[in-house]
């Protein structure tokens, strides 16, 4: 059986615990009409696991990442609490995507955050610093400017011109890593929002309005992947988290090279916590960032 075959047989019988297909949570499951689906949703409880699920399913990390090319991963480690908060990507998942990446050939692999906090202190308290290092990766500084080059952005938009981290700029790929979470101003982090950790000037993100600037951060250089991890996410008191935030053990991983598409499934998740629509993921999709109808896409539901 060729790979679209077996792709066409998994969309028709593989179904995941609280995503059932004919109007689960993320839409109807349709026909594969590519070899790789749109979106591939996993669920289970090894985050490990998960991902090299997940990667098999859109054709492993190898059809983005090849011998000798610069990987940035970016995650979400802005903040300096414990694992436990949910409040950055988890060190297992950045770990996994690290080794992937190096194994696969890449010349160097490099992390970093533009953090809310103390940038040693998140780095460290988050646990994302010892492990990338561990993992092989070179973990840069963003604390300050002259790490960032500005450019200007294409079209008509409300920034105009931002400033990329030098390692975004420089990097061959960028496979994106971010947590779901509630936020009180933007009302959900995952992966157009996790771009915000990429740019020096986030002032101007909020003076210009978020739900139309952060969408805007992906017109200049799109990740080629997006891994946004949902196992345990932040309902309330999100961004940083709070002794007492809600949670939801969603046990969940998304994966997709649409950061729209990604993102909508994303919200659903917490819409079903009744958390309200995030109004950014229209404005992306509107701009031509990818789809947002979740109904009109291959989704692959999986079990790890």
């Amino acid at each position: 059986m060729d790979r679209r075959a077996f792709l066409k047989t998994l969309a028709g019988g593989a179904a995941v615990l609280g995503l059932g297909r004919g109007g689960g949570l993320l839409g109807a499951e349709k026909a594969l009409a590519a070899d790789y689906p749109d979106l591939v949703a996993v669920r289970g409880s090894d985050v490990s696991a998960m991902y090299d699920k997940a990667l098999d399913a859109v054709g492993g990390l190898g059809r983005f990442v090849s011998q000798g090319q610069k990987v940035l991963i970016k995650p979400n480690m802005g903040w300096a609490v414990e694992p436990q908060f949910a409040a950055n990507t988890s060190p297992e998942l950045l770990t996994r995507v690290i080794k992937n990446a190096l194994a696969l050939g890449a010349s160097k692999v490099s992390v970093f955050d533009n953090t809310c906090d103390n940038w040693k202190m998140a780095y460290g308290r988050s646990g994302l610093e010892e492990a990338a290092r561990a993992a092989g990766a070179e973990v840069a500084p963003a604390n300050q400017e002259r790490y960032f080059q500005k450019v200007s952005l294409p079209g008509q938009t409300k920034l105009g011109e931002t400033s990329y981290h030098e390692l975004y700029l420089e990097a061959d790929v960028i496979i994106n890593v971010p947590v779901l979470k509630h936020h009180g101003g933007a009302r959900m982090t995952a992966a157009l929002k996790n771009l915000m950790g990429a740019v020096w000037d986030r002032g101007d993100l909020h003076w210009g309005g978020l739900d139309q600037c952060i969408p805007e951060l992906s017109l200049y250089k799109k990740p080629n992947l997006h891994i946004v991890e949902a196992q345990r996410v932040m309902l309330t008191g999100g961004p940083r988290g709070r002794g007492d935030s809600k949670y939801l053990a969603a046990q969940m991983l998304l994966v997709s090279t649409d950061p729209v598409a990604v993102d909508s499934a994303s919200a659903k998740i917490l819409a079903e916590s009744g958390i309200r629509e995030t109004a950014y993921i229209a404005q992306a999709a509107s701009i031509g960032l990818g789809q947002n109808d979740l109904n009109s896409l291959v989704i692959q539901r999986l079990t790890a």
